[in-house]
């Protein structure tokens, strides 16, 4: 909805600028921050994690964590200044005036309380219906949010629900009082990309009913893009540019914002869309005919896996049926939604897990009948990175110690020669050599993930098993790792099965992919293949799915 801008904003903040207090002294998060949301309108505040996003968010609400202050400028809502507004001030405008859809479910519901009467609080807090309708409303208002059955899902817990039907809660109490304004903070990074779509889809439906206006918060270009009139880049906490959306993803001025557009994954993945109908890919198609042409590294033939199911003589039937080959030096991509089964696919693959049925073929060799001695050979030939890099690294190791730990397992090398590899393994994955004294809490998400990189590539592997390796990874730290990870492929002729929900990274990485859906393969073939001409209405509804992908970006 686009809104004639001669009105007065709704929210607008004037040379907002905030600190926290450290052990090391006073850190600017967000300095003379300038912006303006009018009635109706949809606002995206987009940057990397500590660029100054949410704190600038939260700083509207009066919800700063620990020592954050407002140290200078304006705040003002609906005509009104509320930069310092007392807790009593502030909870008259809280949810009727400004709701908050906050980004992890999971730690915003209380465990212990049914979801009916989490929103029951909502509601009594902004005293919005008389009591004995109260009861009602939190069905209407479920029922809104998009839950089927609401008025039985009210007296269920947050466990019981899907990580989807969550955030749909959060949305129902965000909305229950009616705001002015939704501040929705991330709220669907954690969600499946379909799953995602719905719930913008359905929340873009309710703020456009009952004219409310959105401040999204989020690291995706694509998702901004495509849910805001109005886009606002942060960096460092300064916002470095403001206007339309199409006006900066296509045309973006400031040095910061042009490295997130040409880093965005579902933004490359539409150029690459553009390039094709350009009739500019043919590189691209005869990688994809010379990777045909390799030889099987990991073949995995009619693979099954039940688990028993408590209570029940059923059992569930997690992997059913599936085969695929991975080729020597290219990358196959299980893709599916969450519960899909790609992921106990891969620990069959890697040997962690047996198969019910079936068989997973490494060079020809079935893994499920080698000795222990040969598997403990295998699996130096098979390494995995897994999805967090804050749980995948001992917080007690050093770097060093971390990266070696594996060479010292499989007896490889003497201290000296061992020292030497981890130092080689860390200029591989372009971190200073400095960086093996350090310890895995000193280092950032994306510095993490480039260490458990190193340390799978320790025993000269053949395949690495990436599972969701950069989702939990800020955009242009992903980038630089799916770059890394292409430059390794090159040069040690690696092979890689990845494992992901995320299809604008498959675009631009892999030669083959594979679909799953509740255990199935649905579709498989050439990642050309699959995203030109998707057969299956599961796949086209993945594909259409990614947020951005269809935003036209022009042949430039």
């Amino acid at each position: 909805m686009t809104t004639a801008r001669n009105e007065t904003p709704l929210l607008q903040l004037k040379d907002l600028s905030i600190s926290f207090t450290s052990s090391t002294g006073v850190v600017e998060a967000v300095r003379e921050a300038n912006l303006s949301v009018y009635p109706g309108q949809s606002v995206a505040i987009v940057g990397e994690s500590g660029s100054g996003k949410s704190t600038t968010a939260m700083s509207v609400l009066g919800l700063l964590p620990g020592t954050g202050k407002v140290t200078g400028g304006q705040i003002l809502f609906d005509g009104e200044d509320i930069t310092h507004a007392t807790r009593k001030q502030r909870q008259r405008y809280r949810g009727e005036g400004i709701g908050l859809v906050p980004q992890d479910p999971m730690s915003n519901l209380n465990p212990v309380w049914r979801i009916g009467t989490q929103i029951r609080e909502s509601l009594r807090a902004n005293k919005m219906v008389p009591r004995a309708q109260e009861k009602d409303r939190v069905t209407e208002l479920l029922e809104e949010a998009g839950l089927p059955d609401a008025a039985r899902r009210a007296k269920q817990y947050p466990h019981e629900f899907s990580g989807g039907m969550r955030q749909r809660s959060l949305i129902a109490m965000g909305l229950a009082g009616r705001p002015k304004l939704l501040i929705a903070d991330e709220p669907t990074s954690a969600l499946d990309v379909t799953v995602q779509k719905r719930i913008l889809d359905h929340l873009g439906e309710l703020t456009s009913e009952l004219g409310t206006a959105v401040l999204f918060i989020t690291h995706d270009l694509g998702l901004a893009a495509e849910r805001a009139e109005h886009l606002v880049v942060m960096h460092r906490g300064r916002i470095v540019e403001s206007g339309p959306s199409l006006q900066i993803l296509r045309d973006p001025r400031h040095p910061y914002s042009q490295r997130l557009v040409a880093a965005a994954p579902s933004l490359a993945s539409a150029r690459i869309r553009s390039a094709q109908e350009h009739g500019r890919e043919s590189e691209e198609l005869l990688a994809h005919a010379e990777a045909a042409e390799r030889e099987p590294v990991i073949e995995v033939r009619n693979l099954t896996r039940e688990f028993d199911v408590r209570g029940s003589r059923e059992k569930f039937k997690a992997v059913d049926d599936v085969s695929f080959t991975l080729r020597k030096g290219t990358t196959l991509a299980l893709v599916g939604e969450s519960g899909s089964g790609k992921s106990t696919v891969a620990n069959m693959v890697l040997n962690l897990l047996d198969a019910t049925d079936g068989q997973v073929y490494y060079r020809g060799r079935d893994i499920s009948v080698l000795s222990g001695r040969e598997l403990f050979n295998v699996r130096r030939k098979l390494q995995v990175v897994f999805q967090n890099p804050f749980g995948s690294l001992d917080p007690m190791y050093s770097i060093y110690k971390c990266i070696e730990e594996p060479l010292v397992l499989h007896k490889v090398g003497n201290r000296k020669q061992r020292e030497e590899r981890v130092a080689e393994l860390l200029d591989m994955v372009s971190m200073p050599r400095s960086a093996m004294r350090r310890y895995p809490n000193e280092l950032s998400g994306g510095q993490r993930q480039r260490i458990a990189i190193a340390r799978a590539l320790a025993l000269e592997p053949d395949v690495l098993v990436l599972d969701e390796a950069v989702s939990a990874l800020d955009v242009l730290v992903q980038n630089q790792i799916l770059q890394l990870l292409a430059e390794l492929q090159e040069r040690l002729d690696l092979s890689y099965l990845f494992i992901t929900h995320d299809l604008a990274v498959v675009r631009q990485t892999a030669d083959d992919v594979v679909v799953m859906r509740q255990g199935r393969i649905v579709e498989q073939g050439t990642a050309d293949e699959v995203f030109a001409d998707p057969k299956e209405a599961y796949t086209r509804d993945l594909i259409d799915s990614v947020p951005g992908l269809g935003i036209e970006l022009g042949s430039g």
